[in-house]
């Protein structure tokens, strides 16, 4: 072993130390920019304005490091920029900071400059601005927002929704505005001429004229939020074993930026089936006569125009073919116990009288004897006031038989007088 080892190992690390502090020295740090200040273009939009630092030298390539902090967290928008401003979207109801710095990109001989800063600070109590904003825009044609209250706005809190784009003079106010169920919305037309291909970014501001509400602001991608109108006019035909589905076009959007989806199902709960396609009609082959077929559709806007993923409604189902009567069969099957039960009932209940009715009973020739020769029953006699009524009737049906049975014997007799 080298006895020199360790001594030397040291020695190099020195030597390194003091070069990296002699090419600290050596490097030049750029003076930062000055006179940061902002100023709103339109609503929801700000303009950083910077002055360019002094003495700096002529083989700096130079540029402006900028970025974004939300409330003490850093947004990952750093931006470089050879000019001395830069326009962002503001946010209203937090607090903002801005920060920039110099920086010689390409060399290596200069440090970037410290960087400079100012703020935006937020307006109204915390807790009272516009939250969950949505936003649709329906066929091209208007666009819907809805927003909910913040937790801590007085009851009562009229907000007011703002919205501008390039293309406006100056901002417009949204005046269709309603309130259902502690949901706020407001629709405001939103239209562009069909030749264009690109859409510009939507801002919008939230906010109540009390100051006490802070404002919101927002920026929106209209080709994210567009949802296309629901399929009207749905046809069905069939044709032998074919059945021809067509619905209307849009009028606003374009036929080769829309896709279809159809939905239909047999009977009231069969089978469902899904069917895909680019153009306003299909045909579905190989149908049986006898089954009902229910179709439904909606339209989708293709990713190749619009990076939106909403679909339209459902369009109203519509029928076509038979389907078989299941109802004369239920009632059959309800209506034939219920009968058979009911017969039982009154069948059970009238047993006896229709005993009576289909077997009378016979009469006693004796008690017919008895009244023929004037015999009275004794114990007839005996019987109570209550029962002399019902003799009487019995005794006067044995009187009209005794008349219908000594008839004949009468008449027996006098033809043999006649013959003697």
């Amino acid at each position: 072993m080298d006895p020199a080892g360790p001594a030397g190992a040291g020695l190099r690390r020195l030597l390194l130390a003091l070069c990296c502090a002699l090419a600290a020295a050596g490097a030049k740090v750029l003076p930062p920019p000055s006179n940061l200040d902002f100023s709103f273009v339109q609503i929801c939009t700000l303009n950083w304005t910077w002055t360019a630092p002094e003495n700096v030298s002529s083989s700096c390539d130079l540029e402006y490091s900028s970025d974004i902090v939300i409330n003490e967290v850093p947004q990952d928008k750093r931006k470089w920029s050879k000019s001395p401003f830069r326009v962002t979207d503001t946010f209203l109801n937090e607090e903002m900071r801005f920060k920039v710095r110099s920086e010689c990109k390409y060399d290596n001989t200069s440090e970037p400059s410290r960087w400079v800063e100012t703020s935006v600070p937020p307006k109204g109590i915390p807790g009272t601005a516009a939250v969950d904003l949505d936003c649709v825009w329906h066929n091209l044609e208007y666009m819907a927002c809805k927003w909910l209250a913040g937790k801590n706005a007085r009851s009562g809190t009229k907000y007011t929704l703002f919205y501008w784009y390039d293309g406006l003079k100056s901002p417009e106010k949204c005046n269709n505005y309603s309130i259902h169920e502690g949901i706020f919305e407001c629709i405001f037309n939103l239209t562009f001429p069909k030749v264009t291909n690109t859409y510009p970014t939507i801002s919008i501001l939230i906010k109540d004229d009390s100051e006490e509400i802070r404002p919101v602001c927002a920026s929106k991608n209209p080709t994210t939020l567009v949802k296309p109108a629901t399929p009207k006019a749905v046809t069905l035909s069939k044709i032998n074993d074919e059945i021809h589905l067509e619905w209307s076009k849009s009028d606003t959007i374009p036929a080769s930026c829309l896709e279809y989806e159809v939905e239909y199902h047999t009977g009231d709960m069969g089978t469902t089936w899904t069917i895909e396609g680019q153009h306003n009609h299909i045909s579905v082959s190989a149908v049986d006569p006898n089954t009902k077929y229910t179709f439904k559709v909606r339209a989708k806007p293709k990713s190749a125009c619009y990076s939106s993923k909403l679909s339209s409604d459902w369009s109203e189902e519509k029928s076509i073919g038979e389907k078989p009567d299941s109802t004369f069969y239920f009632v059959l099957i309800i209506t034939i116990p219920l009968i058979v039960a009911v017969s039982t009932i009154i069948l059970l209940f009238y047993l006896k009288r229709l005993k009576i009715l289909i077997l009378p009973p016979i009469p006693d020739p004796r008690e017919i004897l008895k009244r023929m020769f004037g015999e009275q029953n004794e114990d007839s006699q005996s019987g109570t006031k209550d029962d002399s009524v019902n003799a009487y009737n019995r005794l006067i049906k044995e009187e009209e038989i005794h008349s219908l049975v000594l008839t004949e014997p009468l008449e027996c007799s006098y033809s043999e007088n006649e013959k003697r």
